[in-house]
């Protein structure tokens, strides 16, 4: 098993999130983050004065799928998340060593 975490846009979710359910995925988390890469933050104004931004604002989004999905996820996110433009995120890939499902003790692929 894997997991998929994806660094995205706030605006690309309903996307990536549909992109994924066509995709035959289930569930996922999604998380409020904050980061910055090759953008660097950016400028500001507010009420006259400029104020540079350094962490903006992403969306985490992270599902775990069986070795075999990872690919079809993979192309999915990235095609729904892009924009083409500086700042469109990231996807990291991790493996997974158990999965359980709490309310009923399902291991591993059952649990996902």
């Amino acid at each position: 098993m894997k997991k998929v975490e994806a660094i995205i846009r706030p605006f690309k979710l309903e996307d990536v999130k549909l992109a994924l359910v066509k995709a035959g995925i289930v569930g996922m988390t999604v998380s409020e983050v904050r980061g910055f890469g090759r953008q660097k933050g950016q400028v500001e104004r507010y009420r006259g004065s400029e104020f540079t931004v350094e962490f903006l604002q992403k969306l985490k989004v992270e599902v775990v799928v069986a070795d075999e999905r990872v690919d079809d996820v993979l192309k999915s996110i990235a095609e729904a998340a892009k924009t083409g433009e500086i700042g469109d995120g990231k996807i990291f890939i991790s493996p997974v060593e158990a999965v359980v499902r709490i309310r009923t003790g399902d291991l591993n692929e059952e649990a996902l």
